[in-house]
């Protein structure tokens, strides 16, 4: 994902990716940190989730200002705050999908954020750092109209370099930005890593540090595999493939962003004493690089991904005729609903079968959109839905050049029993759907056959 870099002049193009060119932003590379370096830093919910830990955060800040870096940090709301205030709303009244509602929700919802900006710079100040905190619409990052969803379209960065050529730290809120007729828009469950990369691609930053509550990437989740192993490196592609699969480390848009832009990631903890080394901080955690090189981990399988928000839906004896894959699939494209896996069955007796899996919380809205716009012209099609499915993938750039991979894969769920329901690949993935109920068994059985406990694996 590339991002503009456009100096004080004008708007960085961002997120409109079949619209825009983005050939003049190829020649962007990495930036080696040194003195001066402008880093953006972005901290999670967890991160800010109290006046300690964002002093905290604020004395993490101050040690890189002090070093001699331009600094522009990215906070999300203290943890438990959003959901605080959707909860409210749903007290009012029951969701309902229309524009009206969702832009209320976006309105509500931003708030958390700016009071995450707003208190992370007075504890700045406090340390003595001269910083500044902006809202997305005071920047301003633009986004479409998509309430709940949007997309980034601009960032205007001259009103942050200005600070920042002035010494000052800038807070802008993640999450969050405004459409063209200036209603604030958010950009979805952790769309503040989206933002945080998005501003480092807009302002060409040396490298965008991830603050978690984990010390980067790891070959699986240990809650699920205490054996599993923190990668020291990992591609982008990798990480991309990992982060669609499930993994809740990065959110997915994100790391697009930083991989189309080449905005260099890195994955580290914010609970790592806040006067560590800044050498010894700047190397630790995970590297998400963009290029597979010697140094990298070379394993066939680096980890595996998965994902228990998903839910299957099925279209039983539909048309087997050009156009239906796209008259059911467009529908639900229209809505906004992403749609991951899809399977089409042979034909019979000129009827076929049709499922696909989309977010659970997309689940009732895309039956019901199904039943009212698309089976009355199906004739005597009919829905079977299922919330009970997971999605349980193995990734890794080793699978490019080993046969017999998806092979392993399928022979190990057998001998546990695990039926699979749907299959999907990439060249460095293979992802499977199965009955909920047998995912972690899945995970710590297909980390043990890929020996991704092993420390040179």
């Amino acid at each position: 994902m590339k991002c503009s870099y456009l100096g004080m002049k004008q708007t960085a193009k961002i997120e409109s990716f079949a619209k825009n060119d983005t050939s003049q932003f190829r020649e962007m590379t990495p930036v080696k940190i040194s003195n001066m370096a402008l880093i953006v830093h972005k901290y999670g919910g967890t991160s800010m989730g109290s006046t300690e830990r964002i002093r905290n955060v604020a004395k993490r800040v101050a040690k890189w200002a002090r070093a001699g870096h331009q600094m522009v940090v990215v906070p999300s709301a203290m943890s438990g705050e959003t959901n605080r205030l959707l909860g409210l709303a749903k007290e009012l009244a029951p969701a309902k999908p229309t524009d009206a509602y969702s832009r209320e929700l976006d309105m509500l919802a931003s708030t958390g954020e700016q009071v995450s900006v707003g208190l992370l710079a007075i504890a700045l100040q406090a340390e003595g750092v001269e910083s500044v905190s902006y809202a997305g619409w005071q920047v301003p990052i633009k986004t479409d109209n998509s309430f709940t969803k949007a997309r980034i379209e601009s960032i205007d960065d001259k009103r942050i370099r200005g600070d920042l050529n002035a010494g000052r730290v800038v807070i802008v809120t993640g999450f969050q930005g405004v459409d063209e007729a200036s209603n604030i828009t958010t950009l979805g469950r952790g769309g503040s890593d989206t933002s945080a990369v998005a501003v480092a691609a807009a302002l060409k930053a040396a490298e965008c540090l991830i603050y978690t509550d984990v010390d980067g990437v790891y070959t699986t989740d240990p809650r699920v595999v205490p054996e599993a192993r923190r990668l020291h490196t990992v591609s982008f592609e990798e990480m991309l493939e990992m982060a669609s699969m499930g993994s809740k480390v990065l959110q997915i848009r994100s790391v697009e962003f930083a991989g189309k832009y080449k905005v260099p990631l890195r994955v580290l903890s914010s609970f790592t004493p806040w006067d560590i080394d800044i050498h010894e901080e700047a190397t630790s955690g995970t590297l998400i690089t963009f290029e597979e090189d010697e140094n990298m981990e070379q394993a066939i399988v680096s980890g595996i991904a998965f994902n228990r928000d998903e839910a299957k839906v099925s279209v039983i004896g539909v048309p087997d005729k050009p156009g239906i894959a796209y008259q059911i699939l467009g529908t639900v494209a229209d809505a906004n609903i992403e749609v991951d896996v899809i399977i089409q069955n042979l034909s019979k007796d000129g009827k076929t079968d049709f499922s696909f899996t989309v977010h659970r919380n997309d689940f009732a809205k895309t039956v019901d959109l199904l039943k009212t716009a698309v089976l009355p012209n199906l004739g005597s099609a009919e829905i079977v839905g299922d919330t009970k499915i997971c999605k349980v993938s193995i990734v890794g750039i080793g699978m490019r050049s080993h046969v017999g991979v998806a092979s392993k894969m399928f022979r190990s769920l057998s001998e546990e029993g695990i039926n699979i329901q749907m299959i999907s690949t990439s060249e460095i993935k293979t992802s499977v759907v199965i009955d909920e109920k047998y995912m972690e068994l899945a995970v710590r059985a297909l980390h043990k056959a890929f020996d991704l406990d092993q420390t040179g694996a």
